[in-house]
């Protein structure tokens, strides 16, 4: 039985499906642990702006049960922000669509980094 079990697992696990899984699990615990009663002060637009772009990172990656749980306890919109807009919020040069917005935020600020450390 214990072999039937671990092959059982392991093709579950190599289909996604064991991840899929845990990950609604998990989202389910944090629904259940949350205190309806409390109410949430407004989100700073700030937030928004960062979770957007967290969003189309984990999109990007294919961390969908990461991206539900953001989606959950930020109760950020099921609508995604327009790209160009972000982008023009985050003041991004023009970035490649097929790239997440983050990419070029980590990229700007690297180099910017070093041609600071380059002009001492």
């Amino acid at each position: 039985m214990s072999d039937l079990t671990a092959v059982l697992r392991e093709t579950l696990e190599r289909q996604g499906v064991l991840d899929d899984i845990r990950g609604r699990v998990r989202a389910e615990v944090f629904k259940a642990l949350e205190d309806r009663t409390v109410e949430r002060p407004k989100v700073p637009s700030e937030n928004i702006l960062i979770n957007e772009l967290i969003r189309e990172y984990l999109e990007f990656n294919g961390y969908h049960h990461t991206l539900s749980t953001l989606l959950h306890e930020s109760k950020q919109p099921t609508q995604p922000l327009d790209r160009e807009f972000l982008r023009s919020e985050v003041r991004l040069n023009v970035q490649p669509p097929h790239i997440p917005l983050l990419y070029g935020v980590v990229s700007h600020l690297t180099t910017e980094q070093a041609e600071e450390e380059e002009e001492q």
